[in-house]
C-alpha cells in the first residue's frame, strides 16, 4: 500500500492543549469540580523510626468542620493484596494506617476530614501523637549495604593490574527530588463498591491495579482518571500512600476527599532520585585504549522496599574494553522508598563514567573527544548485539563543529575573562530505547472527524499533539479534525509514561489503529459501485485532507464523509495495537548525544555559571521538533541543578528533611539558564518500532552534569567528584 503523505509529522506544530493550558481550563487533579468533595489533610510522623504509643484526636474532632480523624486505631484493615507486577519495587509496600510502626520521618500516622482546608489543616495540628522513638539510620556512608548484584565479563583485576595506566576514583552524587509545579494530588468518591479517583499519575493503570489490590476490587471497580500532569520527571510512576488516604477517608465518611499533598510533603510522601557512592577503577594502555573497569556502586533504598534503577548498562555498552566487573549494592535506610527520576540510572552513570573519561584524557594528554573516538564499540559488548543506529561519531563532529570545540584550551586553568575563569566540557548520554504492549482505539465518523483514545499520560513532553500529528498523518487529515483523548482507565491499556517508551509504544499502537481505519475506508471505496474509486488498486490509494485519491490522479478520488455517508455508515473503527520489543533481541536499541558545556567560574568566590550548552542528539525520527527542541531545554535545566544546585539534605539525628521547600532546595531558575542549543540528527530506527522513533525525554538530561564538570576542571583544574558542585569545593 502507498505510503501516506507526511504532513503533521516533522512539522514544528505547537500543542494542541497549549490554549487550554495558558487559559487554564486545563483540569489537574486537585482540581476537577466532584460535587460535594471535602478536604483531608495528613499528619506525617515526627520521628524516623519507632511505634506509636498515643494518639489523642480528641481536639482535632471537636474542631468546627472536622468531620474525622483516621488512624490506625479506628482504620479499616485492608486486604493489601499482592502487586509485584506493577511499579512496586520488591519487599512489602507501606500500609497506612495498619498498625503502629512508624519507618521514617513524615509517614502518614493520620488524616483529618473536614469541610474546609483550613478547617482540615488546623484540625491535623491539632492531633497529637506520642512516640517510642528508635535512632534510624539514614547515612547512606554509615549503614550496612544488601548483597550486591553482579556482572562481569573478563578478568577486570587482571586487566587492571596489566593496565599502563590506572585511575581509582570515587564519586558521590546526592539525593534529589523531583519538584514539579503540580503537587501530588488525588480526590477519591465511592459509588457503592466503585471507587473513582482524579489523580497525578503517569499511568493510570497502574494506579488502578494499586487501588484494586489494596481495597480487594476487581479492575473494573476502580476507574483512575487524568488528564493532564503539571511535570512529574517520574514522581509519578507509583501509587503513592496519600491516594490510599484519600479513598480510606472517602469510604469512612461517605464523601468525596480531596488530598493535596504540601511542597514540604511532596519530600516523603513521593519518591527521589536516591543518592549514590560509585567507585570506579579504569585502566588503559598509554594511547588510551580502554583495558578494564572495575564498578562498585552503592545507592540509597528503603527499608521496606528494595528500589534500584538500571544504573548498570552504561559501564557495560558505552565504550570498548574487553574486562569489566559491577557490584550494585543497595543500602536499606530509613527513608521513604525512592523512585524514578528523569534518565534514571543512566545520568547517575554517566557523571561518573565520562568524568572518569575526562580525568583518564587529562591524564594521558588526549582530547576527550579523540579518547571517546578511539574506545567506541563496533557491537554492544555486553551481549554481543550488533547496535540499530549508533551515531556517536557523527554527535561529536557536529557538536564539536557547532559548539567551537577548537578553541578549547587542553591545558586547565588557562584561559580568562576578568575574574572568571573559562573552561569547556563534552560528555556522551546514552539511554534504552524502550518498547512496550499499548493498544490505542481509533474511530473514523462519517463527517470526516477522528477520535483516538488511550490510556495513555501527558506530564508535559506533548503527548495529545505528537499522537495527533501520528493519527492525522495516517487518517490523512488534518490536525484539527482529530481528536486524541488520554488520561482514563476506561481507554484501551498503554504502558507507564516514562523511561521514554510513550512515543514508541503508544504512537505504535495509534499507528496501527489508524491505519486499519484508512485500510477500511479504502476497502469500502474501491468496492462501492458508485464510488470515483471503484475497482482502483487499493494499494494505490493515499487520503489527503480527509479525501481518499489514487496517488498518481488526484483527481480521481472523494472524501470519507461523502463514502461514509453513502454508505450508510456512521463510522469507522478498530483497535490498533502494538506488541512491544521483539523477544529474543536481534539488536541493541539505544538513544545518544554528546553534551557541550561552557562555565565561567569566579577565581576568587569559586560561583560557576554555565554560559553555553549545546546537545546533539542521536534519537531517530523526530515527530515533533518544537516539542522536541522544548524536551531538551528542560533536559539541559535539569542537569543544571542536578550539577551545581539540587541537593537534599537529611538531619540524620531523626530523618528529618531540613530543606523540604523551593527556598533552601534549590532548582535552575531563568538567571541560572544560558543559552542552550539542540541538534537532532537526521535518520529514524525503523528496527526499534514502525514509527522509527528511539524516545528522546530521558536522553537529553544524560550526560548533561558530567559535561558541566568537565567544563569546571577545564576552567579551574580542580576536580569535583560529588554532586552537587559548590562554591566551597572550589574554593
Amino acid at each position: 500500500m502507498s505510503p501516506q503523505p507526511q504532513a503533521a509529522v516533522g512539522a514544528p506544530l505547537s500543542r494542541v492543549d497549549g490554549r487550554l493550558k495558558v487559559t487554564g481550563k486545563a483540569l489537574y487533579a486537585a482540581e476537577h469540580d466532584v460535587d460535594g468533595a471535602v478536604h483531608a489533610v495528613i499528619v506525617d510522623a515526627s520521628v524516623g523510626r519507632g511505634r506509636i504509643t498515643s494518639l489523642d484526636a480528641g481536639d482535632a474532632e471537636a474542631h468546627p468542620g472536622v468531620l474525622k480523624v483516621i488512624h490506625h486505631r479506628n482504620a479499616p484493615k485492608l486486604p493489601y493484596r499482592d502487586n509485584s507486577g506493577s511499579n512496586n519495587p520488591p519487599g512489602r509496600r507501606l500500609r497506612v494506617f495498619q498498625d503502629d510502626r512508624v519507618l521514617f520521618h513524615g509517614q502518614p500516622v493520620a488524616v483529618v476530614v473536614a469541610t474546609t482546608l483550613e478547617a482540615a489543616q488546623h484540625g491535623a495540628s491539632l492531633v497529637e501523637v506520642g512516640y517510642d522513638a528508635e535512632q534510624p539510620s539514614t547515612d547512606l556512608h554509615e549503614a550496612t549495604p544488601d548483597k550486591p548484584t553482579n556482572y562481569a565479563r573478563g578478568d577486570a583485576e587482571a586487566g587492571l593490574r596489566d593496565a599502563a595506566v590506572r585511575l581509582d576514583l570515587t564519586y558521590r552524587t546526592a539525593r534529589n527530588h523531583h519538584n514539579p509545579m503540580e503537587p501530588h494530588a488525588t480526590i477519591a468518591r465511592w459509588d457503592g463498591d466503585k471507587l473513582t479517583v482524579w489523580d497525578k499519575t503517569q499511568w493510570v493503570l497502574g494506579t488502578q491495579t494499586e487501588l484494586s489490590t489494596v481495597f480487594g476490587l476487581p479492575m473494573d471497580s476502580v476507574r483512575v482518571i487524568s488528564p493532564f500532569v503539571g511535570g512529574a520527571f517520574g514522581s509519578g510512576l507509583r501509587c503513592w500512600p496519600h491516594t490510599i488516604v484519600a479513598a480510606v477517608a472517602a469510604r469512612e465518611t461517605g464523601r468525596p476527599v480531596k488530598v493535596v499533598l504540601s511542597r514540604r510533603q511532596q519530600y516523603f510522601g513521593t519518591g527521589f532520585r536516591p543518592s549514590y557512592e560509585y567507585r570506579l577503577r579504569v585502566g588503559s594502555d598509554r594511547r588510551g585504549r580502554l583495558a578494564a573497569a572495575v564498578h562498585e556502586m552503592d545507592a540509597e533504598t528503603s527499608s521496606y522496599e528494595t528500589f534500584s534503577e538500571t544504573i548498570m548498562p552504561a559501564g557495560q555498552m558505552l565504550y570498548s574494553m574487553p574486562d569489566v566487573s559491577q557490584a550494585y549494592r543497595s543500602v536499606p535506610l530509613d527513608v521513604n522508598t525512592p523512585i524514578w527520576m528523569r534518565g534514571p540510572g543512566f545520568a547517575t552513570a554517566a557523571f561518573v563514567i565520562e568524568s572518569a573519561m575526562d580525568e583518564l584524557a587529562d591524564r594521558l594528554g588526549i582530547d576527550p573527544i579523540e579518547l571517546r573516538r578511539r574506545n567506541e564499540p563496533s557491537e554492544d559488548e555486553s551481549n554481543g548485539l550488533p547496535f540499530s543506529t549508533r551515531r556517536l561519531r557523527e554527535c561529536y563532529t557536529v557538536g564539536a563543529r557547532e559548539f567551537g570545540w577548537q578553541r578549547r584550551s587542553q591545558r586547565p586553568r588557562s584561559r580568562r575573562e576578568g575574574d572568571w575563569l573559562i573552561g569547556m566540557g563534552v560528555a556522551v548520554g546514552a539511554y534504552e530505547t524502550q518498547r512496550n504492549q499499548a493498544q490505542a482505539r481509533v474511530r473514523l465518523d462519517a463527517d470526516g472527524t477522528a477520535l483516538v483514545e488511550t490510556a495513555a499520560s501527558d506530564m508535559g513532553p506533548g503527548t495529545y499533539t505528537s499522537q495527533t500529528q501520528v493519527a492525522a498523518d495516517a487518517l490523512g487529515l488534518t490536525m484539527r479534525t482529530v481528536t486524541f483523548r488520554l488520561g482514563d482507565s476506561l481507554y484501551p491499556p498503554t504502558p507507564p509514561h516514562g523511561g521514554s517508551q510513550t512515543m514508541a509504544s503508544v504512537g505504535s499502537a495509534v499507528l496501527d489503529g489508524c491505519d486499519q481505519v484508512r485500510r477500511q475506508a479504502i476497502k469500502l471505496a474501491v468496492e462501492d459501485r458508485a464510488s470515483p474509486l471503484y475497482g482502483a488498486d487499493a494499494d494505490d490509494i493515499v487520503v489527503r485532507s480527509g479525501r481518499l485519491q489514487v496517488k498518481n490522479a488526484p483527481a480521481r478520488g472523494e472524501t470519507y464523509r461523502s463514502l461514509l455517508t453513502r454508505n450508510k455508515r456512521s463510522h469507522l473503527d478498530a483497535l490498533g495495537s502494538y506488541a512491544g520489543a521483539p523477544s529474543p533481541a536481534r539488536r541493541s536499541f539505544y538513544a545518544y548525544n554528546a553534551t557541550f558545556a561552557e562555565v565561567a567560574v569566579d577565581a576568587t568566590l569559586g560561583l560557576v555559571r554555565v554560559r553555553r550548552m549545546l546537545g546533539v542528539y542521536d534519537a531517530g525520527r523526530i515527530i515533533s521538533p518544537k516539542l522536541a527542541e522544548s524536551q531538551a531545554i528542560g533536559g539541559i535545566v535539569g542537569g543544571i541543578g542536578t550539577a551545581l544546585l539540587e541537593h537534599t539534605v537529611t538531619d540524620h539525628r531523626d530523618g528529618r528533611i531540613v530543606n523540604a521547600n523551593l527556598a533552601d532546595y534549590l532548582v535552575p531558575v531563568n538567571a541560572d539558564v544560558p543559552e542552550v542549543q539542540a541538534i537532532y540528527l537526521d535518520g529514524e530506527d525503523r528496527e526499534a518500532d514502525p514509527l522509527g522513533v528511539k524516545g528522546l525525554g530521558e536522553v537529553v538530561h544524560v550526560g548533561v552534569a558530567p559535561a558541566i564538570a568537565n567544563a569546571v576542571f577545564n576552567a579551574t583544574g580542580h576536580r569535583v567528584r560529588e554532586l552537587p558542585i559548590t562554591a566551597e569545593a572550589l574554593l
